[in-house]
């Protein structure tokens, strides 16, 4: 998941910067002709879903006997004002 959430956010950096020198990655490397409500946010698009995977790449697995699953129902020593 991080591998292509990088790709695509690095995928969407470069609509963006080709965005503001006049070149259309959509319509010129990739044939797809868009919608100007839909061309004029796509590099952003693919920005924030490429940090989303890349985001959700990150997280490790869940682990049940991880302390602080087990630290929420115990109680505290010296709680009770001891």
């Amino acid at each position: 998941m991080k591998v292509i959430g990088g790709l695509l956010a690095a995928f969407g950096l470069v609509d963006m910067i080709g965005s503001f020198i006049g070149l259309d990655v959509w319509g010129e490397w990739i044939r797809v002709d868009l919608p100007d409500a839909v061309w004029s946010s796509t590099a952003y698009i693919e920005i924030g879903i490429g940090c989303l995977l890349f985001n959700m790449g990150s997280k490790g697995p869940v682990n049940v006997d991880d302390d602080d699953s087990q630290g929420a129902s115990e109680p505290s020593v010296g709680s009770d004002g001891e």
